[in-house]
């Protein structure tokens, strides 16, 4: 039997420059699901993005999924894509080890937290103030290196990552440390300054977008102190879901946030297109 790509609809350009396309996956002509193929937003055109692959459950088992998800590369490929990405759910332990088993490797992972109504209290010796003008210039200059090194390390190029750290801190942070819904802190452990962290409070939860003790206090439980602070000012702010992502390899950090009870809600894979 022969399972291929039917297209349904034109190729699609949209507004923020991302183009995608939706296909039946057939059998000898025969519908038995669906993939929807984009290009990536954030990371540009050559950065292709399988935003759904179903097939029909009288039709799993057969290698329908693994012959669909490539013949979604082979059409990114003609797209002009060198990269191509996917976010599983967590609760699809199926899909995940068919993009394993494809070569895609882990990027990073979305984890959340319920929270309670009563804000953690920090420990003894610990205070939280708001981050200082001067303390966000500095931050910013290290923040955006810091992040396109991630993106590096991720395979993209250096030009590319640097683009990408630019564009999201501009998206994200418009006003600076101004920006409506943002908190910028830092923590003090017995007058000295540990950490910070940057927290966004969004219409149905709240994220932490950045959150790192400094070099020189790490291994002391300040990391642990920031995340407390997160969520008692999540919490404050009448938000009861706090979420952040964790870059794969980042194991002490993954620890810290599953010790705090964050569960993992979706992993983010990609794949380079040779």
């Amino acid at each position: 039997m022969t399972t291929t790509l039917r297209p349904i609809e034109p190729l699609q350009r949209h507004a923020d420059g991302t183009r995608s396309r939706r296909y039946q996956v057939c059998v000898n002509s025969r519908p038995v699901g669906a993939v929807h193929l984009t290009t990536s937003p954030s990371l540009g055109d050559t950065v292709a993005r399988v935003a759904g692959l179903r097939i029909e459950e009288p039709d799993r088992r057969r290698g329908r999924g693994t012959v669909a998800a490539l013949a979604a590369e082979e059409v990114a490929r003609g797209w002009g894509c060198e990269r191509i990405e996917t976010v599983v759910p967590a609760d699809a332990p199926g899909a995940l080890r068919l993009a394993e088993a494809l070569g895609y490797v882990h990027r990073n992972r979305g984890m959340d937290k319920q929270l309670g109504d009563m804000p953690p209290a920090l420990p003894a010796g610990s205070r939280a103030r708001p981050m200082t003008r001067a303390e966000f210039a500095a931050w910013r200059v290290t923040e955006t290196e810091r992040y396109a090194r991630t993106w590096t390390e991720q395979g993209m190029s250096g030009e590319a990552a640097h683009a990408k750290a630019r564009r999201d801190h501009e998206q994200l942070l418009p006003q600076g440390p101004d920006t409506e819904n943002t908190l910028f802190s830092v923590v003090e452990h017995e007058g000295t300054r540990v950490g910070h962290l940057w927290l966004a409070l969004r219409a149905d939860d709240a994220f932490v977008f950045d959150v790192e003790a400094d070099a020189a206090h790490r291994g002391r439980g300040h990391g642990r102190t920031l995340m407390l602070l997160a969520e008692a000012q999540a919490i404050a702010a009448g938000r009861r879901v706090l979420g952040l992502n964790v870059f794969a390899g980042n194991t002490p950090a993954e620890r810290l946030y599953a010790s705090l009870g964050y569960e993992t809600r979706r992993y983010a894979l990609h794949k380079p297109l040779l």
